[in-house]
């Protein structure tokens, strides 16, 4: 290939240009603009020269951050680059492989003898280089390769270089877990290190480490327990600490020997960063130290009352991790927390939305509610949408386990609905709903909230409510008999403004419609069936005609305009509605329609178990297929019960019997006759045995206080600690089904440790198994391959278990020489004396 002219090196476009035309392009142009560059690109990248090369190679990879433009095809290019002498090269190179190459790159491998040629530089920042690239594209195979030339930087007397070999052993080990039996052990001696820079990485690469699998890391807690002591550093401090709290869980004399230095650090410490972290430890790891935990509390409390934003902010995320655990330190601060609701920081007003919902209770939940539904009210759409959603959560949390009033929580659902900004309207039209067909005497009040929301022509033009109202039209007709004045309801549900809402809603107001008809023609009409009249009975008499003739008119003025809708589904319920007035007008002298049509809506409707399939009995012998392929098989004796046939055959196979179509036919009559008695076991029976399913519980009458006191002051008196009131009523029983608490109870056990290569490696090396587990792998060879040789094998064995033998002696003798200091490599699974 023909070198690059003279013009071509003198005036190619360097980075400089390229981002000065990108800016210029900025109104317009700037895709055919790039389109244009790489062009340029890849016809500059295939130079011979190195220099024109690099440049291009450094364009392509400021494209492709920047606008994410491609770059996998220069992967070649840029191990070429990375293979310069000139450090300059060398560093685009390497950067351009740092951000294109992956797992999947194939030239990745062409980096291996680079990277091993850099790293035994003596220039410190071509090692720097190989070092960075290799943390960020390390795969099984290089990290294989390249394990020995990280251990022995690990030992680097130049700082930057042992700093960034000690970072970049973290991804090292996680790739490759077999290189921890070989640069753990020079890892672990950097922490004895004079310099405190080295030491913070170590640490932070213990940190890492240790959260994936602590129990691995316990026997080093002497080294750790030692840095905390000893160190200045608060950044160093910040991660021992974090460390401690990953093991200080597992082992309790741990946490007592770790208290008195953490409270020190807590009492002397000036850096915010450094108590926080003391705080968080205690409060989360130490909550058995009442001492500590009440240092803790009152170091929380400076965050609280400071200035700053960021500090105050702190002191929060502090309350809601001691929250769990010490709830008293929560309520000490109640008055910090309620002003927070108000702060214009958006973070304060959302962490102090939480600790006040940490303190909840059955015994606060109306107070507290007042007043978060206060601070809804004049707060932004956002804060005030996560204040219903909080309200809504934990209200609802368990199946209402803390609601013991559910008619207050049923007018607080219909307040909630005309908070301007609300967007919560699925969770209300929800909870609604479910309340309604878990606790029966609530339904009165819930139809009157239901009531309440339908006939406010205000909360129609707002989409956010429609699922809400959609609620309140399905209990007005579901529990219309608790309804004083159902003409009203009809007429809610017939106004003219429900044109606003969307065809689903509108569906549900018909369906409603359908409802409160039906038991008003049923319920006026008992009079009708009199036998006998007096002069005040055919007054009445005459009334409930009238009474019967405004509502049938009412639904036909209401209807009628909707037959020539456009949506399919409302169309059909008006139709229906509007048939069935129809035959009320023909029928009504007598009631067997009504009594028929009122029988058919008179069951209650319930809770449903979200395992009442699971419940249902398989017989013996039984296999339950998802698929009917051979149904055909088993009813072939049946010549027009068929499955998945056509229907032109089934119409040719009915011919061909001759059977007339004026005739009427039974054969579908007589077959489902023949099934049910077949196979009666699989039929429901036809005799209704339900009663249990009706008997709810009651609920408590309302406690609505209508008090207009000053916020804060009502704040302060809800959030105090108060006596539990005595209860005149128990608290009612909300339906629960089988099945239901399963989705709420949640498993407060921690977690097992992951099956992590890394962490059995380190396990391996700390408490002296490489040893062993060395000679096992060794004998198992030794078996695979002397498997036909007898006397072979027997010798074999022998001089194995001399090798073990003799590593188990020197092993020992390793430990008689350990001084006081912990040794790593002779650890065993019990904790070291220093925690007895």
């Amino acid at each position: 290939m023909a070198g690059p002219s003279i013009m071509d090196s003198l005036f190619q476009r360097s980075l400089d240009d390229l981002i000065k035309g990108l800016r210029l392009h900025v109104a317009g142009g700037v895709p055919a603009f790039i389109s244009k560059a790489l062009d340029e690109i890849r016809r500059e990248i295939k130079s011979t020269d190195l220099q024109m090369k690099a440049t291009a190679l450094q364009k392509l990879t400021y494209l492709r951050s920047l606008h994410g433009i491609d770059d996998s095809w220069a992967a070649f290019h840029a191990v070429e680059v990375a293979a310069s002498p000139r450090f300059h090269h060398k560093r685009i190179g390497y950067l351009a492989a740092s951000q294109s190459f992956h797992a999947a790159t194939d030239v990745a491998l062409l980096l291996t003898n680079q990277i091993r040629k850099d790293l035994g530089s003596a220039n410190e920042f071509e090692v720097s280089l190989a070092l960075e690239c290799l943390s960020v594209i390390c795969t099984p195979d290089l990290a294989r390769d390249l394990t020995p030339d990280i251990f022995t930087l690990l030992s680097s007397s130049k700082t930057l270089v042992r700093k960034k070999a000690i970072s970049t052993v973290f991804r090292v080990f996680i790739e490759y877990p077999d290189a921890v039996r070989v640069c753990f052990k020079r890892l672990v001696d950097n922490l004895e290190s004079s310099d405190v820079q080295t030491v913070s990485t170590v640490i932070g690469v213990f940190c890492e480490l240790a959260s994936r699998d602590p129990r691995s890391y316990l026997p080093m807690a002497p080294e750790f327990y030692k840095i905390l002591v000893d160190c200045k550093n608060n950044w160093v401090l910040i991660k021992v600490l974090k460390i401690f709290g990953n093991l200080a869980p597992l082992e309790p004399r741990l946490a007592n020997r770790i208290v008195e230095p953490i409270c020190e650090h807590m009492k002397r410490t000036g850096a915010k960063s450094l108590l926080f972290e003391c705080i968080k430890t205690v409060v989360t790891c130490l909550s058995d130290h009442e001492s500590a935990v009440a240092l803790a509390v009152s170091k929380i409390k400076e965050f609280l009352v400071d200035d700053d934003p960021n500090l105050k902010y702190l002191g929060l995320q502090a309350l809601a991790v001691a929250a769990p655990r010490h709830l008293w330190a929560v309520e000490e601060h109640k008055d910090v927390m309620i002003k927070s609701l108000s702060d214009e920081d958006p973070n304060i007003k959302i962490e102090a939305l939480r600790l006040v919902m940490a303190m909840v209770s059955e015994d606060n939940v109306v107070d507290i509610s007042k007043v978060l539904i206060s601070y809804a009210l004049k707060s932004d759409p956002d804060f005030s949408n996560l204040i219903l959603g909080s309200i809504l959560s934990t209200c609802g949390r368990n199946y209402y386990e803390i609601v013991n009033d559910f008619d207050w929580y049923v007018s607080l659902l219909g307040e909630m609905a005309r908070i301007p900004h609300c967007q919560k309207g699925e969770e209300i039209e929800s909870q609604l709903i479910d309340i309604g067909m878990r606790v029966k005497d609530v339904r009165p009040e819930l139809l009157r909230v239901g009531r309440d929301l339908l006939i406010d022509p205000a909360l129609l033009g707002n989409t956010f409510l429609h699922s809400i109202l959609s609620a309140a039209a399905w209990i007005s007709g579901e529990y219309v008999e608790f309804s004083r004045n159902p003409m009203e309801l009809l007429e809610a549900l017939l106004q003219p403004r429900t044109n606003l809402l969307p065809p689903s809603t509108r569906s549900v107001y018909i369906q409603s419609v359908f409802k409160v008809l039906t038991f008003c023609l049923h319920f006026e009409s008992k009079t009708i069936e009199t036998d006998v009249l007096s002069n005040s009975e055919v007054n009445e008499e005459i009334n409930t005609r009238v009474s019967i003739l405004s509502m049938i008119n009412c639904v036909k003025s209401g209807l009628v305009p909707l037959m020539g809708t456009h949506d399919v589904e409302v169309q059909e319920r008006a139709r229906n509605v509007l048939g069935f007035v129809d035959l009320v007008e023909e029928e009504l002298e007598t009631s067997e329609v009504l009594m028929l049509l009122h029988d058919a809506f008179s069951e209650e409707l319930g809770p449903i178990s979200l395992n009442t399939q699971l419940n249902v009995y398989v017989p013996d012998g039984i296999t339950l297929k998802e698929n009917l392929q051979d149904l055909d098989s088993i009813y072939g004796d049946i010549s027009s019960f068929s499955i998945g046939k056509p229907l032109s055959s089934e119409m040719n196979s009915h011919n061909n019997n001759s059977i007339s179509e004026s005739e009427p036919s039974t054969e579908s009559t007589s077959l489902l006759a023949e099934h049910r008695k077949k196979h009666g076991l699989f039929y429901l029976a036809q005799e209704k045995n339900d009663t249990a399913s009706t008997d709810y519980p009651p609920a408590n009458e309302s406690k609505l206080v209508d008090d207009r006191e000053d916020l804060m002051k009502l704040a302060t008196q809800s959030l105090g600690q108060k006596r539990k009131p005595i209860q005149v009523k128990p608290r009612p029983f909300v339906v629960k089904l089988d099945g239901d608490e399963t989705a709420t109870v949640a498993s407060s056990e921690r977690g097992e440790a992951k099956n992590d290569l890394v962490s059995d490696a380190v396990r391996d090396v700390l408490l002296g198994h490489e040893a062993s587990s060395t000679s096992s792998r060794g004998q198992m060879s030794i078996k695979s391959k002397n498997r036909s040789h007898g006397k072979e094998r027997q010798q074999k064995k022998g001089e194995e278990s001399t090798n073990v033998n003799g590593r188990r002696k020197n092993r020992n003798k390793t430990r008689k020489k350990a001084d006081g200091s912990v040794s790593v490599a002779a650890q065993t699974g019990v904790i070291p004396d220093f925690l007895l």
